[in-house]
Parts: structure tokens; C-alpha cells; sequence
């Protein structure tokens, strides 16, 4: 009598307990095969920036390159060129200055290929010193500022304008074109 009823409690608690082994063994996650990652692909990049006329012709241009690659753990590159121009901030007899920046600076992060297409995220800023009519230096200067931010797809080995915009002391407009050329 005794065996049996040991016998019946095994059995009830193989019922009791088995739906929830089943359950725990079913919650254990299950390891999936990663994708393997692209190779990492370089690119050489072509930054123009042009100022344009009323007539939409270009009147003034300036070029700057980089590289870029899609390496995950290298996903940026700078462009940085201009002057430091000294303000005078206090009286001429005692000389005081202060230094301003100004030219280009280009930054490009997030490189990635979608449909052989270069996407990028692209910050340029455009700075220069405006210089009052008939005068041949500003007595205090004014200071011309275009800073444009945003993520552009931009098509391979070919000029693509990825930002514009009018100029605030001309009836022009000033515009960055961009190249992306694959390095082999």
C-alpha cells in the first residue's frame, strides 16, 4: 500500500510541476547567429562652396575635401579652416582684443550606404566678415553667418547641392555641393 501511494504522489507531482519545467526551459533564450558585418567602404568627399550671383551664376568658390568611411567605430570627419580676426573690445590707447573665428568648418558623421547612395549627417557653417559699403575695413564688423544641419543622401560621383540658401547683403544666394567618390 505503501508503494502505490508514493507511486501516485510522484506521478501527481511530475503533473504538477512538469508544465512549468516546460515553461522555464521555453523562456531560456535561444542565441541567434549574428549577421556579419559589411566591410567598411571609404569615401572621398568633395565639399564646394559657392557663392552665386542675382543671375545664378557662380561669382566666388571654394573647394575642401575629406574622407569618410562606413567603419562603425570611425564614423566622423572634420573640415575646419578660417582665421582668427582680432576685435578691438576696449579703448585704442590700451589695446584690448578679442579673437573670432571666422571661415569653414565642415563636419560629417554617421556614414552608411543605402541603395548605392552616400547617406551622411552633414553640419557646415560658413562664416565671414562683411565689409560695409565704401569702406575697405569695418570699424566694427559684421559678421556673415550660414550654418545649415541635417542628414543628406547624397548620389555616388555626382555634384549634388545639399544645401542653399540667400544672401543677406546681396540678391545671391550661397550654396554647398557635395561629391562622393568611392576609394578603391
Amino acid at each position: 500500500m505503501r508503494k502505490p501511494t508514493i507511486l501516485c504522489s510522484l506521478l501527481l507531482l511530475a503533473i504538477c510541476c512538469g508544465p512549468a519545467s516546460l515553461a522555464q526551459e521555453a523562456a531560456t533564450p535561444v542565441e541567434t547567429p549574428k549577421a556579419p558585418e559589411a566591410p567598411a567602404h571609404y569615401y572621398h568627399l568633395e565639399f564646394v562652396v559657392q557663392e552665386l550671383g542675382a543671375d545664378g551664376k557662380p561669382v566666388n568658390s571654394r573647394s575642401y575635401s575629406s574622407t569618410t568611411s562606413t567603419d562603425r567605430s570611425d564614423l566622423s570627419a572634420s573640415i575646419r579652416t578660417g582665421s582668427r580676426v582680432p576685435i578691438v573690445t576696449g579703448s585704442s590707447s590700451g589695446s584690448q582684443y578679442q579673437y573670432m573665428d571666422v571661415g569653414i568648418n565642415i563636419d560629417v558623421r554617421n556614414t552608411h550606404e543605402v541603395n548605392g547612395k552616400l547617406k551622411i549627417s552633414l553640419v557646415a557653417d560658413v562664416s565671414s566678415l562683411a565689409t560695409p559699403a565704401g569702406l575697405s575695413q569695418p570699424s566694427t564688423p559684421v559678421v556673415r553667418n550660414n550654418r545649415w544641419q541635417a542628414p543628406v543622401v547624397v548620389p555616388l560621383n555626382k555634384p549634388t547641392v545639399v544645401f542653399a540658401s540667400d544672401a543677406l547683403d546681396t540678391k545671391g544666394s550661397i550654396q554647398l555641393v557635395v561629391t562622393a567618390t568611392p576609394m578603391q
